[in-house]
């Protein structure tokens, strides 16, 4: 039997790599656990506790996860308020829609505020409505109620370069808008039609959940944005003040103690996303981490704000 210096130390060394990647397997194993029972929400606290909505960036109209962690947390009887904070231009008209609709269910039930950031505008402010209360700094951008739908126009440039498009269509309005063919003066119409109606729904929104007359709120409604203290005057607002201010309050409204928990609930909660880390690494660049989510995640009507 060879017991050379040489053997053992070979031996020594295999050993070592088997517990690392035991070990390795093990510490693995464990995370993944840890990680489905956060996502689970069995690691929220037992007692009453508040939970933490943060909703960054441009919405989306996939919003399935945050509608998800609003219904789990409304379930759950140790949780007794939430805390939304919004830092969002607006996005997808129906995502505002679900959001928003998501709220309104959990404030039935349990009290909400918001606090918002530097901009909670169009479907940011859509989705922060419903809320018991709202809080806003006096540099925040907020209102801009409306609804916007762009159509890109390559017709002109084809026709220069020598390039026509037919389009076949089962009707006049099919095909519109087109990117290769001009909007028809009847497709115009159409799609006017369009954003009328479904501007009436976030004006209906907005009066419904803020108490106030639709006439009102169509005079407010001209798509312009309002900073913190002027949304405050006109009464789309209910306080100046900072997500610290907002959590107090709230604590105050559920009679629960300064050091009660506040649990972090949603996607952003619990996933580091790749495109955060790109928009990130573009924060420098003027308009590019709205291109890029614009290009991404938005298709038909949105109510977003633009500087």
């Amino acid at each position: 039997m060879d017991t050379s210096p040489d053997m053992s130390m070979h031996a020594t060394s295999r050993r070592r790599q088997l517990l690392l990647w035991r070990g390795s397997a093990v510490a693995f194993f464990v995370l993944a656990c840890l990680l489905a029972v956060s996502r689970s929400g069995v690691l929220a606290g037992h007692g009453p506790h508040l939970v933490h909505l943060r909703l960054a960036g441009v919405i989306g109209t996939d919003e399935h996860e945050n509608v998800e962690a609003l219904k789990k947390a409304a379930d759950d009887a140790s949780v007794k308020g939430l805390v939304l904070e919004v830092n969002s231009p607006g996005g997808a008209v129906t995502g505002g829609e679900v959001l928003h609709d998501a709220v309104a269910a959990f404030a039935r039930r349990k009290p909400v505020v918001v606090s918002m950031g530097s901009v909670a505008a169009s479907a940011g402010y859509m989705v922060s409505v419903p809320a018991s209360r709202i809080f806003a700094n006096r540099s925040t951008l907020t209102g801009s109620i409306g609804v916007l739908l762009e159509s890109p126009d390559v017709s002109g440039l084809l026709e220069r370069v020598g390039v026509h498009v037919d389009q076949l269509v089962s009707g006049p309005m099919k095909g519109q808008p087109s990117a290769v063919q001009p909007l028809s003066p009847q497709g115009r119409e159409m799609l006017q039609g369009v954003i009328t109606d479904l501007y009436g729904f976030f004006v209906t929104v907005v009066a419904q959940d803020r108490h106030m007359k639709p006439e009102r709120v169509r005079e407010l409604a001209d798509g312009r944005p309002y900073t913190g203290q002027q949304a405050l005057g006109l009464g789309l607002v209910d306080q100046i003040g900072s997500l610290d201010d907002a959590r107090q309050w709230l604590l105050g409204t559920t009679h629960l103690p300064d050091d009660a928990q506040v649990t972090d609930i949603g996607p952003q909660a619990t996933q580091v996303n790749w495109r955060h880390w790109i928009t990130g690494m573009l924060s420098g660049v003027p308009g590019a981490e709205m291109l890029l989510k614009e290009s991404s995640m938005l298709d038909g009507a949105v109510a977003i704000w633009k500087l």
